[in-house]
């Protein structure tokens, strides 16, 4: 399998349009790389590939890596998308790519079901873009000689469909986590996570690489950073350090683990960061756009 990060940032990017707290700030003066919003490709063959959330900054990104250039006048590489959520940051991508070319996309019916009730996802014409409905827990081809499969994982629903009561840690199709398999190696991809269970560590236990939630590096961050009001549970996100924390709590994994989907707030972001440091002996790499992996 062979993974291209397309973009590594959380919602809104690095640097964020509105926003000047520091890594803002050192994204703009070019001090430290800017990322656009949490999306990966993954091929079987590197020559068709999946794109694993469609993120409004697509066009861009597909600009930026040539293996998913045009091969023809009308032409992609672009075999299938994959949404873990309903997210505006994983499904508003799907527009930049309405100009009447095949593609296929899966996600779970309630997923799908976002798409349906908002007309405006009816520019990807019917007649040429399908939409799979996947059932949980059951295997499906993602591309010829990739297999995926989506399990729950706890989450909440995206933020324009929350109510006045929040459920943070729901656990069904709402949020979903990605197994792929190539028949030799297993990856994992899951950008949005609330917590990490006895039944989530089962699940990644053979994985061979591992693509996870980094968001926030503490619950409180964005309050004391005074970007926001919502803490990391609130928005349905773990945060790396902590006790409870992703890094503790994957500490026990064999597979290679990289975090993804990093909130602009992050200090993870700074190469050198106390914080960086202490995922990097801790066993993790930071995702960055452009960054390729091969198992």
């Amino acid at each position: 399998m062979k993974f291209l990060v397309l973009g590594a940032a959380a919602g809104g990017g690095l640097p964020q349009w509105n926003c000047g707290c520091r890594n803002c700030v050192d994204a703009r003066a070019g001090r430290i790389p800017s990322s656009g919003q949490s999306s990966l490709a993954v091929s079987a063959d590197g020559g068709r590939w999946s794109v694993l959330n469609a993120s409004p900054d697509i066009r861009a990104q597909m600009q930026a890596n040539p293996a998913l250039h045009p091969r023809g006048l009308r032409d992609t590489p672009l075999h299938s998308v994959l949404l873990t959520n309903g997210d505006i940051d994983h499904v508003a991508g799907l527009l930049s790519l309405r100009e009447q070319t095949p593609f296929t996309v899966f996600a779970t019916a309630e997923v799908l079901e976002v798409l349906a009730g908002n007309r405006i996802f009816d520019a990807l014409a019917a007649d040429k873009v399908a939409r799979r409905p996947i059932r949980l827990n059951t295997p499906f081809d993602l591309q010829p000689g990739l297999t995926a499969e989506l399990f729950p994982v706890p989450g909440k629903v995206p933020l324009y469909m929350e109510g006045e009561e929040v459920e943070t840690d729901l656990v069904g199709e709402q949020t979903v986590g990605v197994r792929l398999s190539d028949g030799a190696r297993v990856a994992c991809y899951i950008p949005g996570c609330a917590e990490v269970t006895p039944d989530l560590l089962a699940r990644i236990s053979d994985a061979d690489q591992l693509f996870f939630d980094g968001t926030l590096w503490t619950g409180d961050e964005m309050i004391r950073e005074g970007t926001g009001t919502k803490s990391g549970r609130r928005m349905g996100h773990i945060s790396i350090s902590g006790p409870e924390g992703s890094m503790a709590k994957l500490a026990g994994l064999g597979a290679a683990r990289t975090y993804i989907h990093i909130n602009n707030t992050n200090p993870v972001w700074q190469p050198d960061g106390p914080e960086r440091a202490a995922v990097q002996a801790a066993g993790w790499t930071i995702a960055a756009d452009g960054m390729e992996i091969t198992l």
